[in-house]
């Protein structure tokens, strides 16, 4: 969120002429107040977390998580980029594209007249 300086102004100045110079303190004391519990809220949510997760907490890179830094192109070019370092590593690749080759579905063969249809009673 990109708030400048003048658009804070202009917020101030028109705050001012709606509420008038008596009630603008209590008004901005309660903006105050709202924002304190806001970042209290924020303290006590990130210390419960570091108390749940424990010393990993520390070590774990939030930025890398933003959701909103993934783009799905250049994930994509990335992973097509990215080649095995090792031999090991290409094995494994290769072994992962083979696996996951989709088989071709079995010939449909029609029924015979008077043939019962096939039944799998473990299915359902």
């Amino acid at each position: 969120m990109n708030i400048q300086l003048d658009k804070i102004l202009l917020i101030g100045i028109i705050a001012v002429l709606l509420l008038g110079p008596q009630r603008l303190p209590l008004y901005a004391q309660k903006l105050a107040d709202f924002v304190k519990a806001v970042r209290r809220f924020a303290d006590t949510a990130k210390d419960r977390m570091r108390e749940e997760m424990g010393p990993d907490f520390d070590d774990v890179d939030w930025q890398k998580l933003d959701p909103r830094q993934y783009d799905p192109r250049r994930i994509i070019r990335d992973a097509l980029l990215d080649s095995p370092s090792s031999g090991a590593e290409a094995a494994a690749a290769a072994a992962t594209v083979t696996a996951a080759k989709v088989r071709a579905p079995a010939p449909i063969v029609p029924l015979a007249a008077g043939e019962a249809a096939p039944y799998d009673a473990e299915a359902t």
